[in-house]
């Protein structure tokens, strides 16, 4: 439970950052705009690279592919069940008025419309989480191809 504590607090803050940024957006009246959601990407994608960072960082005698994947993934999954919970919430109590808006632009039928939009957001955070971890362990992961070289050439 240890090796989560670190990639837990990372995905709390970066939950944080996404609901400010929705927060900061609805402000001006444009967290109806699709558009915007993209930056959601760059600020997850933001928390990820820096939990795998700092995790390498804090172990690395015992930093492989496996434990660096493990954090990557957990901050990620965090900060999007976090931020999936604060959207519903804010959906269906702060601003009841949020989805019908939405659904305007989208979706004529509102009922129908709530749950998809819930998991959409989620498969979105969780779909983001492990594209980008994949990727970021391409930057991480230590080369065997240098080794085999080193090895090689002695």
């Amino acid at each position: 439970m240890k090796q989560f504590a670190q990639p837990i607090r990372f995905g709390i803050a970066t939950s944080g950052c996404l609901i400010a940024y929705f927060l900061i957006l609805s402000l001006f009246d444009l967290h109806t705009n699709i558009f915007f959601s993209l930056f959601n990407g760059f600020i997850t994608g933001f928390g990820i690279y820096e939990a795998i960072k700092y995790f390498k960082l804090k172990n690395p005698d015992s930093f492989n592919y496996g434990k660096g994947f493990t954090a990557g993934l957990v901050t990620g999954f965090v900060a999007t069940l976090v931020f999936t919970i604060f959207f519903a919430f804010y959906s269906t109590e702060i601003n009841l008025l949020f989805l019908e808006q939405l659904s305007t632009v989208w979706f004529k039928d509102y009922k129908s419309f709530e749950g998809i939009v819930f998991f959409t957001v989620a498969i979105m955070g969780f779909a983001s989480t492990l594209v980008l971890t994949l990727s970021f362990m391409q930057l991480f992961k230590t080369s065997r191809n240098l080794k085999r070289k080193l090895v090689k050439h002695s």
